[in-house]
């Protein structure tokens, strides 16, 4: 180890430009910031997605869509599933509850239950809302449906 090859550590340096130093510098003068205008003051700061006073890209672009304030967003659960639940826990009756302790819906969810499957337990099915073939399915099997 000599003088030659002596460097600060890693992360201590964090600007070479010495600014504002007198024109000696190279940097004096207007200390790197040009000549008038907002730039060369102090305290200035532009506003995100300003481009200089050209319309700013989210203003040229068109606005697009429609969003629902009032969609309802529905968790599915298929009969196949039911069908499953029920012949591994020997239920007769499945509802939120149920669906919920065995980690298929969460608390805040809103359930439907939908028609991919078959159903052959006679089950009482407790959900928020029911595809129409789920509906005939559980129905067809000698089940009942409820409606929260």
């Amino acid at each position: 180890m000599n003088l030659s090859n002596l460097k600060p550590a890693e992360g201590s340096v964090k600007n070479s430009k010495r600014v504002g130093r007198g024109t000696g510098s190279g940097r004096g003068g207007t200390s790197t910031r040009g000549h008038k205008g907002a730039g060369s003051r102090s305290g200035t700061t532009t506003k995100v997605g300003f481009e200089g006073g050209q319309m700013p890209l989210q203003r040229r672009i068109p606005k697009v869509g429609f969003k629902n304030i009032n969609r309802v967003e529905y968790v599915g659960v298929n009969l196949d599933v039911l069908q499953g639940l029920a012949e591994k826990f020997s239920l007769t009756a499945i509802d939120f509850d149920t669906l919920k302790e065995h980690g298929l819906v969460s608390k805040n969810d809103v359930v439907k239950v939908l028609g991919r499957g078959e159903l052959k337990s006679k089950l009482e099915v407790k959900a928020h809302a029911f595809s129409a073939t789920a509906q005939k399915a559980i129905e067809a099997a000698g089940g009942a449906i409820v409606k929260l």
